[in-house]
């Protein structure tokens, strides 16, 4: 029987009918770890039968909206939701994910979360028959926060050529960028890039509560305008944001406008998806391209997912504002 549910750090409280042989401790008080502390995590990897992976606890993750605690030690499918413990028996944290580029880089959700949720459960009377209701009141918690966060000072701006473009660097977001400059190609691409480093899990098909930021400076001397047109138009693509099928959002509803941002002549187009199970959350997507040059072209996109549609628009607006022109070409 579901009890309680925390979708914001993938946590539930689940009572089952047997009686098992024995129980970790969940302490009252957080559990005071150092680092290089040995912990053991508790799982049915890949479905091979129970086993204890040792490792080691490294801290708390500095990227992350909310705490996760560093594992060194391996979590496979299988193990997630499982605890991991102290040589006393003491839980520290919840397995709950690994990063798949590295080895042994593994993430607990702090017990002190867990805690909260049990404290929770003693206090409340039956639970729920629909949880979703819930969940999207935990997500819109998490948007408000994340969006102020986000907006809590004004976005920094980096020069791109002769464009002023909007960045966010901050403990939760990562940026980085590359360029293509080649004598065999027939034109030259910077790209610079932000994206939040954590998202909410909703399902293995769903993350939501996230920004990501992408411009991509494109210029060519060399080229008629027309093809360069031809390869601009190319790059600015509207036709991948979604489909009315999907069962997890609504089909994709577009405006397009030419609009000025700092005397930056722009064609600018906001798409909005809506959720289909959790009632004032939304996708938003901004794409934008430079109309003042034929032979370059500043192309910039924003995704904002399960956000409010006001905070959807305060993100928008506020990217939209901050793209500029610093220079001549």
């Amino acid at each position: 029987l579901l009890l309680a549910v925390d979708v914001l750090h993938d946590l539930a409280v689940v009572r089952v009918n047997r009686k098992g042989s024995g129980f970790f401790l969940v302490p009252e008080q957080p559990v005071k770890l150092t680092q290089g502390q040995p912990l053991y995590s508790l799982g049915n990897p890949l479905d091979l039968g129970f086993a204890i992976s040792e490792g080691a606890y490294n801290g708390v993750v500095s990227r992350s909206f909310y705490d996760q605690l560093i594992f060194s030690g391996p979590i496979n499918s299988g193990m997630s939701g499982g605890p991991s413990v102290t040589a006393g028996g003491t839980v520290a944290g919840i397995n709950v994910s690994k990063r798949r580029d590295g080895e042994a880089v593994s993430f607990l959700v702090p017990v002190k979360y867990a805690q909260e949720l049990l404290r929770q459960v003693s206090l409340q009377g039956a639970p729920p028959k629909d949880f979703n209701p819930l969940i999207a009141a935990q997500l819109l918690a998490h948007q408000r926060a994340m969006v102020a966060r986000l907006l809590d000072s004004p976005l920094s701006i980096k020069s791109m050529g002769p464009y002023r473009v909007p960045v966010r660097e901050s403990g939760q977001v990562r940026c980085w960028g590359r360029s293509n400059v080649k004598a065999e190609t027939s034109y030259s691409a910077d790209t610079m890039s932000c994206a939040m480093e954590s998202a909410i899990y909703v399902s293995d098909t769903q993350q939501t509560g996230h920004v990501s930021m992408t411009h991509q400076y494109l210029r060519s001397p060399n080229l008629h305008p027309l093809r360069f047109a031809a390869l601009a138009s190319s790059q600015f693509r509207v036709d991948r944001l979604g489909s009315t099928r999907d069962t997890r959002l609504t089909g994709p509803l577009c405006s397009e406008r030419f609009v000025h941002s700092n005397t930056l002549p722009l064609r600018a187009v906001v798409c909005v998806r809506a959720y289909r199970k959790f009632p004032g959350l939304y996708n938003f997507t901004l794409l934008t391209a430079s109309t003042d040059n034929p032979q370059a072209s500043l192309q910039s996109r924003l995704d904002v997912t399960g956000v409010s549609y006001d905070n959807g628009m305060r993100v928008t607006r506020a990217f939209l504002a901050a793209l500029g022109r610093s220079g001549q070409l």
